[in-house]
């Protein structure tokens, strides 16, 4: 069962060492996650599980001991998602970039609790598979706890990546709302195509956050909004 969940946002950005000079204007979004962080510390789950958006290469489980690089983003850091099982080999297959995210975050919070996995979701995944992918999550473990990484549009500015798209606010103000307060159907509802259309990639994983706490009875708490460079960052805790 989901007794707790953390949604943060995942720009590579978020990597002092991949800003640079621009690092500082993140530092309340960090500290945001830092705090959410302890929120899944404290509940004292039995598995983490971190969710991101995902390519089509990228999607499925990566387990204990996966790591990812950020060379791609001209650092050379890598970091590495919890430590595999004594006497295991690391995995092979790398992170995609939002579950590297994640990983430097637990990294970053010294997280020494449950093991830690990942699960790489599709964008383009349909709202009642995510769900369903959620509902598998929460069986997993008699306490499972989630890192939910993923942005709303990037389309809110005309520097944003995707240029200025007047629907983008309104759409992040909907997904804010029902990630502060652990809105289960307003997730679920939210408009795949349109996500695609505003390059919200948080739409997927949100919604398997959905399908994952149903039952559960969480509350939810929003801790940081905003939209630095166009784009929708939100960091809330569920428990």
């Amino acid at each position: 069962m989901l007794v707790a969940a953390a949604v943060c946002p995942c720009p590579p950005l978020l990597v002092p060492e991949v800003a640079g000079g621009a690092g500082p204007e993140l530092d309340a979004a960090r500290s945001a996650c830092l705090d959410a962080l302890g929120v899944l510390a404290a509940a004292r789950p039995d598995l983490l599980i971190v969710a991101g958006p995902a390519g089509p290469d990228d999607r499925g489980p990566f387990p204990p001991g996966s790591s990812g690089s950020f060379a791609g983003f001209g650092v050379d850091l890598t970091v590495r998602l919890g430590e595999p099982p004594a006497g295991s080999p690391a995995p092979e297959r790398p992170l995609p970039a939002s579950l590297a995210v994640g990983a430097w975050l637990l990294g970053l919070a010294r997280w020494d609790g449950a093991p830690a996995e990942g699960l790489g979701v599709e964008e383009t995944l349909p709202a009642d598979r995510c769900v369903r992918a959620g509902a598998d999550l929460a069986a997993r473990a008699e306490r499972v706890a989630l890192l939910v990484m993923g942005d709303g549009s990037a389309c809110r500015t005309v520097k944003a990546p995707g240029y200025l798209d007047e629907r983008a606010a309104g759409f992040d103000a909907a997904a804010v709302r029902a990630l502060g307060s652990a809105d289960l159907a307003a997730l679920e509802a939210l408009d795949e195509s349109l996500a695609y259309e505003l390059k919200a990639a948080g739409r997927a994983p949100w919604q398997v956050l959905a399908g994952a706490a149903r039952g559960a009875g969480l509350g939810g708490r929003l801790l940081y909004e905003d939209a630095p460079y166009g784009v929708g960052y939100a960091v809330a805790v569920w428990s």
